[in-house]
């Protein structure tokens, strides 16, 4: 079986600096806990240039373009952590049920929504506090820490500044720009930079992995841009490819303003359609579960006024979703405009005769006919807006408004 860190793609330094850190966090716990942590340990007794303390921190953050594994790498480095033998081996009770999410003392935070807010964050603070259950460390995982509130990033400081001894914090965010994750606590935390992975290697996962055809791997590989989910998605589901083509098709559409607006439209509803799919069965769920908890189609004596006093919870319950649906429609719209970001540089490197492959093969005849139309100067201009529409859509402007006028300057060049 592969250790826990296989599916890192192409982040071979990155790997190199957490194996140490996780072997020299077995070591401190074999200095200060010898009877806690287990026989297992003896087998990492002998590594070389492991000192306890050596290399390890209480709070890290993992840096990254999207798809580069941010998350990937903070989940395997905490079944690292919670080895018995201090290596991943992917093995252990501690490597398996951290990977597959049921370990007791590893707790992962992902926002649902716009942002992490102080209320959730403090409750995971004061839960973080407590003892380890299993002897080893207290795991809090922060995927996209970078929509933390200012409420909730003052809170998430004030632990990382007085860490109780045994736990660790792992923040995921896209860069340490202030932005992104605040001065103060970028100051508290080592960071793991995480680059892009090779399309090579992420194709070499795709088939070894998941079984898929070497040539459909590399096509997959390549469109997304060396984002592994993205191209497991692209490479395995057909409805991924279709709207990845629909989105390709937009600059062809361009003809007149009735058309970009047409065009604008339409990315915009395939986007809410995606994400209504995405979070249509969860949300059945949750509202199923919570209406069974307050006693819906009870009989008993009580059931109809305990239902009739769960409309405040059924409304709370109902906003969060609305905020995860619109989260959802935001990251499908994201996708879509990357897609549509890679196709305006394809024409720009074609443009300038820059010896580059392009992202998308499939549309490199027509990328070409951009480049020729509009030369490097418009095909610039029109990479810029789709950038520009993308900030924008980030800094909360209304996603419609903000594709519109992409559109409309897409068609002016």
């Amino acid at each position: 079986m592969p250790d826990v860190f296989a599916d890192l793609v192409g982040q071979d330094e990155a790997v190199a600096t957490l194996r140490h850190a996780a072997a020299a966090a077995a070591a401190v716990l074999r200095a200060a806990h010898p009877a806690a942590v287990g026989s297992g340990q003896a087998e990492v007794e002998g590594e070389p240039g492991v000192d306890p303390g050596a290399g390890m921190t209480h709070a890290w953050i993992f840096t990254g373009p999207p798809g580069s594994g941010r998350s990937v790498a903070a989940r395997a480095f905490a079944a690292a952590l919670q080895c018995a033998y201090g290596t991943g081996c992917g093995e252990c009770p501690g490597c398996h049920t951290t990977m597959t999410g049921t370990h007791a003392d590893v707790r992962l935070v992902v926002p649902e929504g716009l942002s992490i807010g102080v209320g959730e964050m403090r409750a995971l603070v004061l839960r973080a506090a407590s003892t380890p259950s299993g002897g080893r460390w207290q795991i809090v995982i922060i995927e996209d820490a970078d929509r933390l509130t200012e409420a909730a990033g003052n809170a998430l400081l004030k632990a990382i500044e007085e860490p109780p001894p045994r736990t660790v914090f792992l923040l995921c965010a896209p860069s340490t720009h202030p932005d992104d994750v605040s001065v103060t606590i970028r100051s508290r935390c080592r960071v793991v930079p995480l680059r892009q992975p090779p399309a090579a290697a992420v194709a070499e996962v795709l088939v070894r992995r998941d079984g898929i055809a070497p040539d459909v791997a590399q096509w997959a590989a390549a469109a997304a841009q060396g984002h592994v989910g993205r191209a497991r998605r692209l490479a395995r589901d057909p409805e991924a490819r279709q709207r990845r083509d629909a989105v390709l098709a937009v600059p062809r559409r361009l003809t007149g303003v009735g058309a970009a607006l047409d065009a604008a439209s339409a990315l915009i509803e395939a986007a809410e359609a995606e994400a209504e799919a995405s979070v249509a069965e969860a949300d059945a769920a949750e509202r199923a579960a919570l209406q069974t908890a307050l006693g819906a189609g009870g009989t008993g004596r009580g059931a109809a006024g305990a239902m009739r006093g769960a409309a405040g919870q059924l409304k709370d319950l109902e906003k969060r979703q609305k905020s995860r649906a619109t989260r959802a429609q935001r990251d499908a719209l994201d996708r879509a405009l990357v897609d549509l970001a890679a196709f305006y540089r394809d024409a720009l490197t074609m443009a300038l005769r820059a010896p580059v492959a392009p992202v998308h093969t499939d549309t490199a005849a027509m990328a070409e006919a951009g480049a020729q139309k509009w030369d490097a100067e418009g095909a610039l201009r029109r990479l810029e807006a789709v950038l520009e529409c993308r900030a924008a859509i980030e800094a909360n402007v209304k996603p419609r408004i903000a594709v519109e006028a992409m559109m409309l300057t897409l068609w002016k060049g």
